[in-house]
């Protein structure tokens, strides 16, 4: 039986693109099994466009139904984790 794509990951590591992913933020997964077969995961980053980054930049989140109803709904596919005061950061791409 084929194992269904995380459709959340939680960002664990964003060394390099400080400006496109947030440490401890929920980011919705785009599957692309392309991507994946390099090691690669794509993802909506802080710039609302989808992006393939290191998969291991990441860890899959299994969310509830009703969660990820509410957070597919929404026009922003961006969620935090822990409420946190956000930095001001720099407007520089890393890639």
């Amino acid at each position: 039986m084929k194992q269904k794509t995380k459709q959340f990951a939680v960002c664990i590591n964003n060394k390099g693109y400080k400006a496109s992913l947030d440490v401890g933020k929920l980011y919705r997964v785009i599957p692309d099994p392309q991507a994946e077969s390099h090691g690669l995961l794509r993802v909506v980053d802080e710039t609302g466009e989808d992006y393939a980054f290191a998969a291991d930049r990441f860890a899959p989140m299994d969310v509830p139904p009703a969660v990820q109803k509410a957070l597919l709904s929404t026009r922003t596919y961006l969620f935090h984790v822990h409420h946190r005061n956000r930095r001001s950061r720099s407007k520089s791409r890393h890639r």
